[in-house]
């Protein structure tokens, strides 16, 4: 029998890939999102893939009903194209709680740029916390208790990165003290997460990622933002296809190889691959709510490759795959960037028998099949 998921806030980049994977593995999922920051495109690039629709509710994690986003923007038509007859507009989460017996929620529903998140404080915490907070109460109400969060490297107190020594982040290293409030909301989350297992047995797999890259192997799924991105990966690409000039590196004074910062990058099947065994590993039968309290449990997990990549390192491999010319300029550096970002996945390689193992080189090559398609 399958087992069926709840995956949150899944439109995106990252969460249309889970969807498609987790269908491929013999899951059932279901899918809400509000639509506030993501597209009804990603619902075309999964029928394309399965040749069926997964279900989706348009649900906002903070209310019970409310119209629908597209239609407080007028963007409507963008439904046209799709046909997406079978959207199910404005349901509660309990509705949908209520339709299905979940065996595990995956949380994406998240406002993550980190520029953002330094203009609107107040936004990311009200959307980031409150959504989180309302999926939590539902999920104990109808006794759903397995749950993997996604969580970040930017939890971890910032004077670990600065450290003279520091080599790699490890999960047992101090978190708060974060740069930025997208980080602080990660932060918190993952404080609540750890009292509601020691408290109402939530089993939790808490993975720390940063920067997944590549597109689906379909060739339909892919990182391609209409505006100037966030990541680096698509920026240098739009600069491969000319869409833009060049890329901006902020500032040339990090104590790195280069001067430039230095990060971690993990391509996206590796990560989908980290997530399924995750949830082996936190999954057991739901205990009964008449027995004595349950046994919850909270397992952290770095997904990733280990070894930081600095801008110009990503440029020259770039250049390499792409046989293009990658321009860049020195702008003014961002206040909440740090030196080196990358982490030890060594525990995970104990634990759930979990490494990564596509290069970067093979990663850009894939992207590069994309955009140059």
């Amino acid at each position: 029998m399958k087992k069926t998921i709840l995956i949150t806030g899944w439109t995106g980049y990252i969460g249309s890939h889970w969807v498609v994977a987790f269908e491929q593995a013999w899951y059932k999922t279901v899918i809400v999102d509000n639509l506030v920051n993501s597209s009804l495109k990603s619902l075309d690039w999964i029928e394309k893939i399965l040749w069926y629709k997964p279900d989706f509710y348009n649900v906002d994690l903070r209310t019970s009903l409310q119209p629908s986003p597209l239609e407080e923007r007028g963007q409507v038509e963008k439904i046209n194209y799709i046909d997406w007859k079978e959207v199910k507009w404005n349901f509660s989460l309990e509705e949908v709680f209520k339709k299905y017996g979940f065996d595990w929620v995956i949380h994406f529903a998240w406002l993550k740029a980190v520029w953002e998140s330094c203009e609107k404080p107040l936004e990311y915490f009200d959307n980031n916390i409150v959504w989180t907070i309302k999926l939590f109460e539902v999920m104990e109400k109808f006794w759903v208790k397995n749950i993997i969060f996604s969580s970040s490297a930017t939890v971890y107190d910032s004077r670990v990165y600065e450290d003279k020594n520091f080599s790699w982040a490890v999960e047992t290293d101090l978190t708060w003290n974060t740069t930025n409030p997208y980080g602080t909301t990660k932060f918190i989350t993952e404080q609540i997460l750890r009292d509601l297992s020691s408290f109402s047995g939530f089993r939790v797999a808490n993975l720390r990622y940063f920067n997944p890259i590549w597109a689906h192997e379909s060739w339909v799924i892919w990182e391609d933002p209409a505006w100037i991105p966030n990541n680096l990966l698509p920026y240098i690409m739009k600069v491969a296809t000319w869409e833009l000039e060049k890329l901006k590196v902020f500032w040339w004074d990090y104590p790195t190889i280069d001067w430039t910062w230095v990060r971690d990058y993990i391509d996206v099947v590796d990560l989908i691959e980290g997530h399924l065994k995750s949830y082996e590993k936190i999954t057991s039968p739901q205990p009964s709510p008449l027995g004595e309290r349950e046994q919850g449990q909270f397992e952290v997990y770095n997904l990733w490759v280990g070894r930081g990549i600095s801008v110009l390192e990503m440029v020259e491999v770039a250049r390499k795959v792409t046989w293009k010319e990658i321009s860049y300029e020195i702008v003014e550096r961002r206040s909440w960037d740090l030196a080196e970002v990358y982490c030890n996945p060594n525990k995970a390689k104990k634990e759930l028998n979990w490494e990564a193992k596509i290069s970067l080189e093979d990663s850009l090559k894939n992207s590069w099949k994309f955009y140059n398609k």
